[in-house]
C-alpha cells in the first residue's frame, strides 16, 4: 500500500487495546485513522465510525468505500454466563462469524488489506521448552481461542476467493495502563497495597507485548507487501517471569509493588487443592513466543529488551 495517505479503520477503538492502537497510529502522518466502535465515538480526536452490534452486523458495504485497510481489534474476550453453560456459540458469533461478515463486506467495498488481531491461545496455553511459532499445529484450549482460529481459517479462505490482503497477528497478554483480564486483577491488588506472595516466582518464562510493539507491527503490516497472507506472533523480548511481570505492571500503572517470598511449589499446591489448577498454570507456567518470523519478514533489526532481576 504505497498511497501517500492510507485510510485505516480500527475496530474496537474504545477498548483497552484499540484505543491505544488508534492513539499510536494517529502519530503516523501517512495514515488517516478512523475509530470504529459500536456507537461511533470519536477517539483522541479521530472521527468515529459506528458499526453497531457485531453479533448482528448491518450492511456496511457503502460505508466502507474509501477505506484502504481495516485493523480488526474488536472482539468478545469474556463471556460471563450462558444459560446452557456453553460460551462457544457466543464467542463464535462475534469473533468468527462477524469477523468474516466484515471481511466479505470489506472486500466488496474495495478495502485492500485486513489485519486481524488474533490470540496466541490459537497455538495453545503453555509451552514446554520450545517457544510457539506461527507454523505450529493449532492447539486452542479455550472457546475464545477456538473462535479466533475459526476466524483465521475463514479469513484465509476469503483472501483466496476475493483477493483481500489478509494479515493475522497473534498476541499474548498486552501489558499497559488499565489492563484487562488476569492482569487487571493483579493490578487491582497491587493498587490496594496488598502484599502478593510472588517474591520467589522467578522460574517461569512468559512472553507478553506492549501496545507500542503491536502498533509498530500493524503499521509495518499496512505498508509492507511482505506481510500479505502471513501469520505473525507478536511479542516483546525477552520473556518475563511472574515477578518481572508484576514489577513491569506496577511501573506502567505507577503503583507500589509489595512482594512476599513464598515458595512456588507451596503456592502451586495450595491452588490445586483449592481447585485452581488452571490459575496455577497461568501464573507459574511457561508461554514463550518466537517472533523471529515477524522480525525477519518485516525487517526488524532491533528488539525491545526488558531487564528482570
Amino acid at each position: 500500500m504505497t498511497d501517500p495517505t492510507t485510510t485505516v479503520l480500527v475496530t474496537g477503538a474504545t477498548g483497552f487495546l484499540g484505543r491505544q492502537i488508534v492513539t499510536l497510529l494517529a502519530q503516523d502522518n501517512s495514515l488517516d485513522v478512523i475509530a470504529g466502535s459500536r456507537g461511533g465515538q470519536s477517539v483522541v480526536g479521530k472521527p468515529g465510525f459506528a458499526y453497531g452490534d457485531l453479533a448482528d452486523l448491518r450492511d456496511l458495504t457503502t460505508d466502507l468505500q474509501g477505506i484502504d485497510a481495516i485493523v480488526h481489534c474488536a472482539a468478545l474476550a469474556h463471556v460471563l454466563r450462558e444459560p446452557d453453560g456453553d460460551p462457544l456459540p457466543r464467542y463464535m458469533a462475534v469473533n468468527c462469524d462477524a469477523t468474516l461478515d466484515l471481511a466479505r463486506q470489506a472486500a466488496a467495498a474495495g478495502v485492500q488489506r485486513f489485519i486481524f488481531i488474533s490470540s496466541i491461545g490459537v497455538n495453545g496455553n503453555q509451552t514446554h521448552g520450545t517457544p510457539f511459532r506461527p507454523d505450529d499445529p493449532p492447539a486452542p484450549h479455550a472457546p475464545y481461542a477456538v473462535s479466533k482460529l475459526a476466524a483465521e481459517e475463514g479469513l484465509m479462505e476469503i483472501a483466496r476467493d476475493t483477493g483481500l490482503e489478509v494479515v493475522i497477528l497473534r498476541l499474548p497478554l498486552v501489558l499497559g495502563p488499565d489492563p484487562v483480564g488476569n492482569l487487571a486483577s493483579l493490578s487491582r491488588l497491587i493498587g490496594k497495597g496488598v502484599p502478593l506472595p510472588f517474591g520467589l516466582a522467578t522460574g517461569n518464562r512468559r512472553s507478553l507485548v506492549t501496545a507500542p510493539t503491536v502498533a509498530r507491527a500493524i503499521r509495518d503490516c499496512l505498508h509492507n507487501p511482505q506481510a500479505i497472507g502471513q501469520v505473525f506472533l507478536v511479542a516483546d523480548t525477552p520473556p518475563l517471569h511472574l515477578r518481572g511481570i508484576l514489577t513491569t505492571l506496577a511501573d506502567l500503572t505507577g503503583q507500589r509493588l509489595k512482594l512476599v517470598p513464598v515458595p512456588v511449589w507451596l503456592l502451586r499446591g495450595m491452588l490445586r487443592l483449592a481447585g485452581k489448577g488452571k490459575a496455577a498454570d497461568q501464573l507459574f507456567g511457561d508461554l514463550e513466543i518466537d517472533s523471529s518470523h515477524l522480525r525477519r519478514r518485516l525487517g526488524w533489526t532491533d528488539g525491545p529488551d526488558t531487564e528482570q532481576d
